[in-house]
């Protein structure tokens, strides 16, 4: 795996830990700064939108620029936005650290995913998304308790300037490890459509369009779809540990834990199995998170039974999730740069509706169960959707033994 893709890891682990790093800080917030919790608290909504916003609006914008120039401007801006939120004393000027900072997370996760594929080339596109997302999962795992023992020693501002700091080894050397220019794609790439179809992709419209395929529609409605079963119960875990298995609030930060490095296997997983079988690690893997689902929800007022499946959870969800991404760069033929763009926004849009459903279905008064529930019913709405598009799915899925084919089997052009 060529270094830059690393490098391009250890960023969006700085981004995935202020994307979610807010969650213990938000006290501190609205007692330093004079507003209320819940206004402290949509600070981190206000990123969820920038980055549903900002993926396929960044991405174009981008398209503009050498992957070198764009990695650089997203992620310069992102360093600045944390370095004036560290500074402000005024709520609005937070508030809008934190959109700006979204949009510029965005436009740079969509660059890096197309450039870390194009990088790794067309046999370890899944390795190199697994990198990438790997610095989520870890920012859950590592990063976000950082970042809140870093508020309780030295106020909130500390977790700020920490990301900063986290960012700026990563921006001084892009200019060394990532090429001026975009990589193209290598001739019989199933990821890059042959010659033809690149060249095809090259302007905005007709990336645009190649956008359009039945197959990329239908992986990216899959992706958000599993992504809001997967933050629907990830976001309401804390009361399902404390209210329905009963553990103490210590436990608290532990369950999200195993989580989190469920999430890293399941990553480390698909990075090493999806490149060859991506089709078997989405049927088996998307049935077995099903059963997941089913089993916390029954099973949770067990403690062991719940972390055991926590962990499990974690893992089968970012495995799957990981490949469906990998799929969307694949599938996404002639559309080498906003592919990435569009793949962040699925993962967004089911980022934030998996918690606003769940939400409402504790506010109607379902219980603490009713977010793993809805969880194996996202689940289920996924494996639905792709029994119905499965020819459009096995078209589209690389195939090994057939070099120099396109995912839909054709032969290269050129």
């Amino acid at each position: 795996m060529p270094p830059a893709v690393y490098l391009l890891g250890l960023a969006v682990f700085a981004q995935g830990t202020s994307e979610f790093m807010l969650a213990g800080l938000v006290p501190d917030i609205a007692a330093d700064l004079a507003v209320s919790v819940s206004a402290a608290g949509s600070l981190t909504s206000a990123f969820a939108l920038g980055m549903v916003v900002g993926a396929p609006t960044m991405a174009l914008l981008g398209a503009r620029w050498s992957r070198r120039a764009a990695l650089m401007g997203f992620l310069g801006l992102f360093l600045l936005t944390h370095v004036v939120g560290a500074l402000t004393t005024g709520y609005p000027v937070l508030l809008a650290c934190r959109v700006v900072g979204a949009l510029a997370n965005a436009g740079f996760l969509a660059v890096a995913l197309a450039t870390s594929a194009a990088l790794a080339g067309p046999n370890a596109r899944a390795r190199a998304t697994a990198v990438l997302l790997g610095g989520v999962t870890l920012a859950c795992v590592v990063g976000v308790p950082g970042g809140a023992l870093l508020g309780q020693l030295w106020g909130w501002r500390a977790a700020f300037w920490a990301v900063a700091l986290l960012s700026l080894p990563a921006l001084l050397a892009v200019p060394r490890s990532v090429p001026a220019g975009a990589p193209e794609p290598a001739p019989g790439d199933a990821g890059a459509a042959g010659g033809a179809e690149a060249r095809v992709g090259a302007g905005a419209r007709g990336e645009l369009r190649a956008l359009r395929r039945p197959a990329t529609l239908l992986v990216l409605a899959l992706a958000a779809l599993v992504n809001a079963a997967t933050f629907g119960t990830f976001t309401y875990l804390a009361p399902l540990a404390t209210e329905v298995a009963g553990l103490a609030e210590g436990w608290v930060p532990g369950v999200l834990a195993l989580f989190g490095l469920g999430s890293f296997a399941g990553v480390t997983l698909a990075g090493r199995v999806a490149d060859a079988r991506p089709l078997p690690l989405l049927v088996g893997g998307g049935a077995a998170l099903l059963l997941g689902w089913l089993a916390l929800a029954a099973g949770a007022g067990a403690p062991g039974a719940l972390l055991g499946l926590v962990l499990l959870q974690g893992a089968l969800s970012f495995a799957v999730g990981t490949t469906l991404i990998a799929l969307v760069l694949s599938t996404a033929s002639g559309a080498p740069r906003l592919a990435g763009g569009f793949a962040t926004a699925a993962l967004n849009v089911g980022a934030a509706l998996g918690p606003w459903a769940c939400g409402l279905a504790l506010d109607a008064g379902w219980g603490h169960r009713a977010p793993v529930w809805l969880s194996a019913a996202l689940v289920a709405a996924a494996l639905t959707v792709g029994a119905l598009g499965r020819e459009a799915l096995r078209a589209a899925t690389p195939r090994r033994g057939a070099r120099g084919r396109d995912p839909e089997g054709r032969a290269p052009v050129g």
